[in-house]
């Protein structure tokens, strides 16, 4: 169960501020059908996240579990700075119209390519080896992050401090990538 709270919390936080929730907030305002976009939104993370978890467990297959430890625990406290950093919305207003499901599902798979929350779904696929409760885990946190600017939009924006938000998903992320590390440093 580990596996499955630690991806949500890691992702729902990560995914604050981040570009695809700018797309569900830009759709939300293009085409008010909150309801199409929230399943296009499940289609593309289900998919992306779950080929990411599956790589990830193939990946700690191939590397030696002192190696694999280290490279989780970097990564995750690069996470946390990667997370302080906003992203911008990089030209999303700039969509091609195919249907708002389908414009929600191509948009949302792609932006989520070497986006940080797809990368760190490899990083959880590799340390708990568990596809499943881990894609359940990080598209559910997606879901509800994303979600937020689907239904709540600008009311939240206005109302909740970002640099706040992104504060307490870099100390989540330097405290699980610190976890890891110490898990090294007790098992050698």
């Amino acid at each position: 169960m580990e596996d499955l709270v630690q991806s949500f919390l890691l992702v729902v936080l990560g995914e604050m501020g981040d570009k695809t929730q700018l797309l569900a907030l830009i759709l939300t305002a293009r085409y008010k059908k909150p309801w199409t976009i929230m399943w296009g939104i499940f289609a593309a993370t289900i998919l992306n996240h779950g080929l990411a978890a599956a790589f990830g467990g193939h990946l700690s297959s191939l590397v030696e579990p002192n190696v694999l430890r280290w490279i989780l625990g970097l990564t995750f406290i690069g996470f946390a700075v990667w997370v302080l950093i906003p992203d911008k919305d990089d030209g999303l207003d700039q969509i091609q119209d195919k249907g708002v499901f389908w414009t929600t599902l191509t948009t949302f798979f792609l932006a989520e390519m070497g986006d940080k929350t797809q990368l760190a779904t490899i990083a959880l696929g590799a340390k708990y080896q568990n596809v499943i409760l881990v894609t359940i885990g990080t598209t559910l946190g997606m879901l509800v992050a994303d979600g937020l600017a689907v239904f709540l939009g600008e009311r939240l924006t206005q109302k909740m401090q970002m640099k706040w938000i992104r504060l307490v998903a870099a100390f989540l992320f330097f405290i699980f990538g610190v976890g890891i590390l110490i898990g090294l440093h007790t098992a050698l």
